[in-house]
């Protein structure tokens, strides 16, 4: 008797779509990066603008990518755009890079966070507690609490969509209603407050602010033409990747109820909602804090948003509203939101691998369906790989080169969207990009300006991250020969 072949099942409806879109995207960038950006930038209305900018960007991004979902609602998304957009080596080079450094390195940079603030509430599992040293190579309680984080949500997966999508709902819910009731108690204490006018006096002053890291020396460096470009090009690093992770819905198109529709509203909902949360924390971030401060300062108000402690502008927010407990409130948000943002990444991401091996780009092994329905191998490899960059470097750094090579492939893909109109024009087309052709040029334009500037102003992390996809082209050809050896 023949065995039924294990395929997707279609089990996830608009709103769960939606809250994997919102609930990837909100991790702790939101509560961390903006004090970077202050530092950066130092006015309120480039802080804010740069948020704005961000959030204008993803919102085309996402509705360009609504046609192509609409157009080939394949498992493995963005993947399978850039095959069909340009050959299967332009397709693989992305599965190669969302493997080593896009999907894992943020799997790993979210898990961290989820365990520094886990730290907060039990101090045994910080980062400070130092398990294994050897020379420069460190362990600590935070690490390995991230990687068993990993493991956690790689096995609920593991045993089916139905788990993600209940974790994925229940988590996403619980933190944008968490953020809204912040948002609404922030405006309410903020709205008598001095900081209001102190940081709009000169609202678009703009400033970098330099510390000296053995002096604690601070530097003031006016910003204005070429240099406030720069500058700004620089800041949306932190804002871009807490604005990431919105595509992930594509790589489970196989997945979702009536893909054609729901993907595409998945997309636009989805940024829409996280954009407007992004904007509003931010601004109650400037009704509780000064921008501007010192990082000696004894205080949170001394401190101001650039020099939050440990970066942490949305405890010393909270700390405004909350007083003493505003840690603990503030280590429990993040916690939920960190570890439903890598639910999202980890269910996600499996399926490009899937895609992939499917098409003999990858392992052939990662293509086989588990006896729940998802990809059970490519998960467990996604978990490994993820797991060792855990212990490789600082957040910052995972961050860094996550953006570069993210903005490299989405700026690939929408031109890729003008590829396809000429190339298939009669191909079925359930949704056509809003705005197009200028709205997507205009993404094309703005975030090759972004790149441009990383690989000017950040070009110890934007390099190393091109080497990555540069090296995926001798690899692709390995693994295309392979291939045909073995006749996969």
């Amino acid at each position: 008797m023949a065995t039924e072949k294990v395929v997707f099942k279609r089990n996830l409806s608009l709103f769960a779509g939606i809250t994997i879109v919102a609930g990837s995207m909100i991790g702790s960038g939101i509560f961390i990066v903006s004090a970077d950006i202050a530092r950066t930038v130092g006015s309120p209305a480039y802080l804010l603008l740069t948020w704005l900018i961000t959030g204008f960007i993803t919102i085309i991004a996402a509705l360009s990518y609504g046609e192509l979902s609409a157009m080939m609602p394949k498992a493995g998304g963005q993947y399978v755009y850039l095959k069909e957009a340009y050959n299967p080596m332009v397709g693989f080079l992305y599965g190669w890079t969302l493997f080593l450094v896009i999907q894992t390195g943020t799997i790993a940079a979210v898990a961290v966070a989820f365990a520094k603030f886990t730290g907060v509430l039990v101090p045994v599992l910080s980062e400070k507690n130092i398990l294994l040293e050897i020379y420069s190579f460190k362990i600590s309680a935070a690490q390995l609490l991230a990687i068993a984080s990993i493991v956690v949500l790689t096995f609920i997966n593991y045993r089916g969509i139905k788990n993600g999508k209940i974790l994925q709902t229940t988590f996403t819910i619980t933190k944008l209603i968490a953020l809204l009731g912040l948002i609404v108690l922030g405006l309410v204490v903020a709205f008598n407050s001095k900081f209001w006018s102190l940081n709009f006096a000169d609202m678009w002053s703009a400033t970098t602010t330099i510390v000296d890291k053995g002096t604690n020396a601070v530097n003031i460096h006016q910003l204005g033409g070429l240099s406030l470009f720069a500058a700004m090009g620089v800041a949306m690093v932190g804002t871009i990747f807490s604005s990431d992770a919105w595509n992930n819905v594509t790589f489970i198109a196989g997945e979702i109820k009536n893909p054609q529709r729901n993907i595409p509203l998945s997309l636009f909902w989805g940024v829409l909602i996280v954009t407007i949360i992004y904007i509003l924390s931010n601004i109650v971030y400037l009704g509780l804090l000064p921008v501007k401060g010192a990082p000696d300062a004894a205080d949170v108000v001394g401190r101001g948003i650039q020099f939050a402690a440990s970066e942490r502008v949305g405890v010393a927010a909270a700390f405004q509203i909350f007083g003493s407990s505003s840690a603990i409130i503030m280590a429990v948000l993040i916690m939920v939101s960190t570890f439903g943002c890598n639910n999202g990444l980890i269910l996600a991401g499996a399926r490009v691998y899937y895609a992939m091996g499917n098409d003999g780009l990858f392992f052939k092994q990662v293509a086989k369906m588990n006896k729940f329905a998802v990809p059970g191998i490519a998960l467990i490899i996604q978990c490994v790989w993820a797991s060792i960059l855990c212990l490789s470097g600082k957040y910052g750094d995972l961050l860094d080169y996550v953006v570069f090579a993210v903005l490299l492939f989405y700026i690939l893909t929408i031109i890729g969207l003008f590829i396809l109109r000429k190339k298939r024009p009669d191909v079925e087309r359930p949704y056509k990009a809003f705005g197009y052709p200028v709205l997507p040029a205009l993404y094309i334009l703005i975030a090759l300006a972004i790149c441009i500037d990383l690989i000017i102003y950040k070009s110890d992390y934007t390099w190393p991250g091109m080497i990555i996809v540069l090296i995926g082209i001798p690899v692709y050809f390995i693994m295309k020969n392979f291939s045909k050896r073995n006749n996969i």
